[in-house]
């Protein structure tokens, strides 16, 4: 749902640049040859690389995987080298465009650096856990909930479901939540933790199969929120979660440590 924290736990599995670079760290380049167009040579690394990052994000490694890459990159440097012959290197775009991937490249490179650096210790990730489980509470609730643009129009639906309509039918009419507009606005299990505030204060203050009594304003518009269920949060266990936890240490590490740069750097 849109208006979900980024922080609930689900996102622990966040396959972001650092992720990607925690396998790239580990990558040595081979100096066989994949093979050569023309007289230039692809090396095998290059395959290499891309797989490895692909796999990080989740992409399988097969040998059809392989093969496709392989004409992929076959591919790239035939359009390359006749690229080359119609002079396009010389175009500026073409040279700004270069820039920006140097730039991108050195900065990967210098978060691969960073993660073989800066590795986690088990009881720094052993603290991160036992903040999440604090963050995310004991407790999971299924909800429907109505988004609307007004409080007028939120009161109004109030009204509406108390005289007898169906929360599930006026969601499907009048919700600008896209996410469970089509089932009737009804959300799935989450910690409160997983909303935003207001939102999060209101469901855990109702009782089940209550409705709230006024409507409750977030950033997102005004919703009209109805507490189905009530049960137990199960949190995954530490290793299950360890590498996702180890990502996202890194990444939290890794902003402070931009930002301490850009403080040092004069910018005009």
């Amino acid at each position: 749902m849109h208006f979900k924290k980024i922080a609930q736990l689900a996102a622990l599995g966040v396959s972001g640049l650092l992720a990607v670079t925690t396998v790239q760290a580990q990558t040595g380049a081979s100096p066989s040859t994949m093979a050569k167009v023309n007289g230039v040579t692809i090396p095998q690394s290059r395959l290499e690389f891309i797989m490895k990052a692909r796999v990080a994000q989740g992409q399988p490694d097969t040998p059809e995987a392989r093969k496709a890459l392989r004409d992929d990159l076959i591919s790239e440097e035939v359009i390359a080298q006749d690229a080359m012959k119609k002079g396009l290197d010389k175009d500026p775009d073409f040279a700004a465009q270069l820039d920006i991937a140097r730039q991108t490249a050195l900065v990967r490179a210098y978060q691969i650096d960073y993660v073989k650096s800066h590795p986690v210790s088990d009881e720094e990730l052993h603290k991160e856990y036992d903040a999440v489980k604090a963050q995310m509470g004991d407790k999971e609730y299924k909800a429907h909930h109505i988004l609307v643009g007004s409080e007028a129009e939120a009161k109004d639906i109030i009204a509406r479901i108390k005289k007898g309509e169906k929360l599930e039918k006026i969601a499907q009419e009048k919700s600008l939540d896209v996410g469970s507009k089509s089932k009737g606005g009804e959300l799935d299990w989450s910690p409160a933790a997983s909303y935003v505030q207001p939102f999060a204060e209101a469901l855990t203050k109702l009782s089940k199969g209550k409705l709230t009594e006024q409507p409750v304003k977030s950033p997102f518009g005004w919703h009209v929120i109805r507490l189905d269920d009530v049960r137990p949060l199960k949190i995954p266990p530490f290793e299950e979660i360890k590498q996702n936890l180890a990502q996202r240490v890194l990444q939290r590490q890794f902003a402070t440590y931009v930002t301490d740069l850009r403080s040092k750097a004069k910018v005009e």
